[in-house]
């Protein structure tokens, strides 16, 4: 059985299922603000998924892969790291991870908040649809491939192939990236990007860098349809 306390409900996942807290989750009643507490995940796959109520989630310990999946309202903190595909098809709330992330982080995400405080790794933000993904380290190769909507911004460095294919998502970049894919290209940053940016920066608590550091990137708009000049690039 979980616990409550004045201030949360608590699930220690030592002792009881993954089942009963993801269950007890799915049941909350429209209008609650209750603040919930995981303590000894230790890895579990799957935690908070489908969350569909405004509740506030403290998950005290490193997930395994979709922590958060198709979160639509919640705002969920793992004090630790997440496994592949944290925050995938996230629709609104936000996730934040203290750790680091591994591949496909925010993968085909159409809203919310995805804060990142470490590294991603791989595919990150991949066929995002209108998530805004924040990672306060480096991001892996073909991070945003097929991105097409929403913002990634990346205070480190970028890997290989990013943005490859990407449709109308916007890219922003502190550090250096190692290459672009196919359609992605340096853009001007405009005051428009950059007051944006700033205020990404501040919700994701990064409001002491300066966003006019970062360099912009998006779409060429050159494979938007397929065009026999452009086979190569495909």
């Amino acid at each position: 059985m979980a616990e409550t306390t004045e201030s949360a409900r608590v699930f220690d996942l030592g002792k009881v299922p993954l089942r009963s807290l993801n269950q007890a989750l799915h049941q909350v009643r429209d209008g609650s603000n209750e603040d919930w507490e995981v303590l000894n995940p230790g890895g579990s796959h799957s935690v908070a998924v489908g969350v569909d109520s405004p509740v506030a989630i403290a998950v005290r310990g490193s997930v395994g892969y979709y922590c958060g999946g198709m979160n639509d309202g919640a705002a969920i903190t793992v004090h630790g790291s997440a496994g592949p595909g944290v925050g995938e098809n996230m629709m609104s709330g936000a996730i934040v991870v203290k750790g680091d992330a591994s591949q496909y982080a925010g993968a085909t995400g159409r809203g919310g908040l995805l804060v990142i405080e470490g590294n991603a790794s791989s595919r990150c933000g991949i066929s995002m649809k209108g998530i805004d993904i924040v990672v306060g380290g480096n991001v892996g190769h073909m991070s945003a491939f097929m991105a097409q909507s929403g913002t990634l911004v990346v205070l480190g460095d970028a890997g290989e192939a990013l943005g490859d294919s990407i449709y109308e998502a916007k890219i922003f970049v502190r550090g250096e990236v190692k290459s672009l894919g196919a359609d992605c290209i340096r853009k001007a940053m405009k005051p428009k990007h950059i007051e944006r940016l700033k205020g990404l920066l501040e919700k994701a608590g990064f409001g002491d860098v300066d966003p006019a550091s970062f360099t912009r990137y998006g779409s060429a708009r050159k494979l938007y349809n397929f065009n026999i000049d452009n086979a190569d690039a495909y």
